[in-house]
């Protein structure tokens, strides 16, 4: 088990002016960061990469669809830009050395139809996530798509909606996310969610109920490490957390205020994180 910080946090687009954050990360106790993957060169990365493996920090990163670019349209045209961007933040995940590329990459983020989503979608989204997943297999990255909570997708909400994906799309370098945020609207149990995922979970976000400090919500979070225990995972436990520091990514996720104090999101949730490993048996 590894822990992570995402730096969504403190920015959406990661440059060596961040270099200060990695350190204090590193010295708080953090064995890695997540990187957000939007914009930015394949050298660009490559330079953060070398910068956090000199400080022996792990890597991560997380990126998103838009409805221009999105595996699951109706577009054929629109799927294959889709497709085409999954290979572009793999290449660079690929730079940073990172070992897991996730987010909602099953669809686009925000984007709604007006009703439930189409089973052809779903085959659509399987499809060219296999094809991505053998892209990412070249470059040693797994693929983690994610379950978001209704309000910000409508094609997987749930473990079980996810869990059906990766059954169709089978492939060794695609498994899935649990985000504590999303199945904490969307799920009846986490330890039952993350259960159900079981040997497909890769990746975790350790993410508040407001998105703010860990362990400052209404999460059960012994029922999540319930649910990491019994599966018995291995991976990254990687603290999620927004604020309104960029105002071009509040806006998008709409985050209107600030919830709990920087400092205090990370070494809180650090804590937490590793009381709860060490006490849920």
């Amino acid at each position: 088990m590894k822990i992570g910080m995402n730096m969504l946090l403190w920015t959406d687009y990661v440059t060596l002016d961040q270099v200060s954050i990695f350190e204090t990360l590193k010295d708080s106790g953090f064995d890695g960061v997540e990187i957000p993957i939007g914009e930015g060169t394949e050298t660009h990365y490559k330079a953060i990469g070398n910068q956090l493996a000199q400080l022996q920090l792990g890597v991560t990163c997380v990126t998103s669809l838009t409805a221009q670019a999105n595996i699951a349209s109706l577009n054929p045209e629109v799927r294959q830009k889709g497709l085409d961007r999954l290979k572009w933040a793999i290449d660079r995940a690929y730079a940073l050395n990172a070992e897991v590329l996730c987010g909602p990459i099953h669809s686009a983020f925000a984007h709604f139809e007006g009703r439930p989503p189409l089973e052809e979608e779903k085959k659509w989204s399987a499809e060219m996530l296999y094809l991505a997943g053998d892209y990412a297999q070249k470059a040693k990255v797994i693929l983690a798509p994610e379950a978001l909570n209704r309000f910000e997708c409508y094609l997987i909400n749930t473990a079980s909606d996810l869990k059906q994906l990766l059954a169709t799309i089978n492939h060794p370098f695609v498994g899935g996310i649990y985000d504590t945020h999303h199945g904490n609207i969307e799920e009846k149990s986490h330890a039952d969610a993350i259960t159900l995922l079981g040997k497909d979970l890769k990746h975790v976000h350790i993410s508040g109920s407001d998105r703010g400090t860990p362990g400052k919500g209404q999460i059960d979070w012994d029922d999540v490490f319930l649910g990491l225990k019994k599966v018995n995972y291995q991976g990254w436990l990687t603290i999620e957390a927004f604020s309104t520091v960029i105002p071009r990514f509040a806006n998008a996720i709409n985050v209107w205020r600030n919830y709990s104090p920087t400092e205090e999101i990370y070494k809180e949730g650090l804590k937490l994180i590793r009381s709860k490993w060490n006490d849920i048996k």
